[in-house]
């Protein structure tokens, strides 16, 4: 079971807000389709970011996909370890592995999204 402290997009990103700041990452899921992960490509701080538009791409060794944002907001913070150190993402999507930090641009920045149990019935749909 995926964290309950968080809401899923349908394209696998997921989204922990704390305050005015939501955590953003991608899924277990997301980096299981991908396999191996040889490259990230994360925008910089101050960047807006709409929800279901590409903010960066990963790449793996099967291929290249788009970072999508299950929110609107401003990019506060972005986790630039990861690019010299996939293997976070890679083994820990969920901590270690968040790729932003975003100021949302309002109270409703999670409408929309999934609940932990209705994701887990959307990646079961997909396997």
């Amino acid at each position: 079971m995926r964290p309950e402290d968080r809401s899923y997009s349908e394209s696998h990103e997921w989204a922990q807000l704390d305050g005015g700041i939501a955590t953003v990452g991608i899924t277990d899921f997301a980096i299981e389709q991908l396999g191996e992960l040889v490259y990230l490509d994360l925008p910089a701080p101050g960047a807006s970011v709409s929800r279901g538009q590409a903010f960066g791409e990963v790449e793996s060794v099967k291929a290249v996909s788009d970072l999508n944002s299950p929110i609107d907001g401003e990019i506060v913070e972005v986790n630039t370890a990861l690019a010299d150190e996939l293997s976070v993402l890679q083994e820990d999507p969920f901590a270690g592995g968040w790729l932003l930090k975003v100021k949302v641009a309002g109270p409703e920045a999670l409408d929309g999204l999934h609940a932990a149990a209705a994701y887990e019935k959307l990646v079961e749909a997909e396997h």
